[in-house]
């Protein structure tokens, strides 16, 4: 049986190993759990698909953060976010990660839609914090209007600089063009050009989102890996601590504190702590 749940049970039992590797790609991960594993793509994790299986369909994809402080890394090119489709990560035949998942034996289309979590370790002194958080922590404005908000502020900063007005639709159909990550991936030929022009989108955690500090979330205490997913229902956080019990006994879920955070801009996360 596959899913994040297992997955951060595997991560628990080898707790000791956060505290001796120098890379967090170096943790010794249970390769039967996953149907791909890359270094800096993403995703850098993906766990394998359990067919027929309501209660843990598998499939989930993670991305590796790891610092030397208590703030997250920067998002490179990959905005993050709770769900991604898998249309949208494997973008070619030739896929490296669909041949990975091909070769695990999944059928990768049969869940199109997969949640996405974040494997987070931060360091401060002699301390550390591991976290494995599903991505609607970051997630509090979706992608596009992310984007298309951010692309408006640099058009309204150069149209005044420019002493410029334009109407409305104008300026409406601007932004919505820019509002597609899309836009900024692909790369660009420009005739007589010697050189080829991509954008990157580089994405940095703010306070508010970020789960490592002290101040904003004093629950995620040093020493300490956590797993912390979303409560925005009494139904969703009904089916979490099922899941949660369907994977540790009962003598083992004694060794988790269990409790809520309130996110400053996205509303509740349930968190399952244990010590380092």
């Amino acid at each position: 049986m596959y899913s994040i749940y297992h997955f951060f049970k595997y991560l628990v039992s080898n707790k000791e190993a956060f505290n001796s590797i120098n890379n967090l790609e170096d943790f010794p991960f249970d390769t039967n759990m996953l149907s791909c594993k890359n270094v800096g793509q993403f995703p850098d994790l993906a766990i394998r698909l359990n067919i027929g299986n309501e209660l843990f369909t598998g499939g989930e994809l993670i991305e590796l953060k790891d610092s030397k402080t208590y703030t997250v890394s920067s998002f490179n090119s990959t905005i993050p976010s709770g769900e991604k489709e898998i249309s949208d990560v494997i973008k070619s035949e030739n896929s490296a990660i669909k041949r990975q998942m091909e070769e695990a034996g999944n059928h990768i289309y049969s869940l199109p839609k997969r949640e996405v979590y974040y494997l987070i370790r931060g360091k401060h002194r002699n301390y550390s914090k591991i976290v494995l958080v599903h991505g609607s922590f970051f997630e509090t404005v979706k992608i596009d209007n992310l984007i298309s908000q951010s692309f408006e502020q640099v058009l309204d900063e150069r149209l005044k600089e420019k002493e410029i007005d334009v109407g409305d639709d104008i300026r409406n159909l601007l932004v919505d063009v820019f509002s597609k990550q899309e836009n900024f991936s692909r790369v660009r030929n420009v005739d007589k050009a010697s050189v080829k022009l991509r954008f990157r989108i580089m994405t940095e955690v703010k306070a508010e989102g970020n789960i490592l500090n002290a101040q904003k979330y004093p629950e995620i205490v040093d020493g300490t890996i956590n797993l912390i997913v979303p409560n925005r229902s009494e139904d969703e956080d009904k089916l979490t601590k099922t899941r949660f019990s369907a994977v540790y006994d009962e003598n083992d879920i004694k060794q988790f504190s269990l409790f809520k955070i309130k996110h400053h801009l996205n509303g509740y996360f349930n968190v399952f702590q244990q010590k380092l």
